[in-house]
């Protein structure tokens, strides 16, 4: 953007009046440069008679305009906007307000105690935890409220295990408590969301762990939009048991049978 400066006072007769534009952040050589045109082309009219004097300052005002241009388009300070200017700069205020209305909404669905909040702003989501949670280098941010005891489940294995799951807001969405039975999957097989596989991988029977799946680890959906975006999930899990598994077959029939 071009700002004014203040025009510098008249100090004789021969010194004409100007006004110096300085370009910021630019530096102060281009002003030099204006300064000094503006007084060479100035100074042509008072060196020829005084009857091309008419002529005279019409040719040099338009050879002014004309040099002042041409350093305007090489030197690049038309006036734009900076680059800078462009970036929003985030407001504290705003984010204080964004999450207490993600904590009001989490009080109004009945959350569990320490659960997670969630800042939301467009597509961009911050996650405020308590620093007992762990985050993984993929993402998934995971508290272990129990640690339990044995072997962590591998591929091949099957899981029982009891799940509430939950938005954003703290919305119960399901929960294995209601169905009344846990859920059995075997590991390794692509029955479950990345994220939930991932975080379900660490636990050890027994164990109790809440996990926060990140979009990019959860179920595949269609691609954000301007009125719907991918959510985090978070799931609090009770792994039950381990089973080993093999292969059982009879005459025609084949299964799978978990001890």
């Amino acid at each position: 953007m071009l700002i004014p400066c203040s025009t510098p006072s008249l100090t004789s007769a021969q010194s004409l009046p100007y006004v110096v534009f300085s370009a910021c952040p630019k530096s102060r050589a281009f002003i030099t440069q204006i300064k000094q045109v503006q007084r060479c082309c100035s100074c042509h009219s008072f060196n020829h008679s005084s009857g091309e004097n008419s002529y005279i300052s019409s040719s040099n005002e338009n050879s002014r305009r004309k040099i002042l241009l041409f350093f305007l388009s090489t030197t690049g300070l038309f006036p734009t906007r900076d680059s800078s200017a462009k970036t929003k700069l985030k407001n504290p205020y705003d984010e204080r307000r964004l999450l207490e209305q993600n904590k009001r909404r989490q009080r109004e669905n009945n959350a569990p105690d320490d659960f997670p909040s969630f800042v939301r702003e467009g597509f961009e989501v911050k996650v405020i935890a308590p620093e007992t949670y762990v985050k993984r280098d993929s993402g998934l941010i995971y508290w272990d409220i129990e640690v339990g005891n044995g072997d962590c489940p591998k591929d091949g294995q099957q899981v029982t295990f009891h799940y509430v799951g939950y938005n954003e807001s703290g919305r119960r969405i399901d929960s294995t408590y209601l169905q009344g039975s846990p859920a059995r999957i075997r590991v390794g097989t692509n029955a479950l969301v990345p994220g939930f596989e991932e975080g379900i991988r660490g636990m050890r029977p027994g164990g109790k762990r809440r996990i926060i799946i990140p979009p990019e680890l959860g179920p595949p959906v269609g691609p954000s939009t301007f009125f719907s975006s991918k959510q985090f999930e978070v799931f609090d899990v009770e792994l039950l048991n381990v089973k080993d598994c093999q292969r059982r077959t009879i005459a025609f029939y084949s299964d799978i049978v978990c001890n």
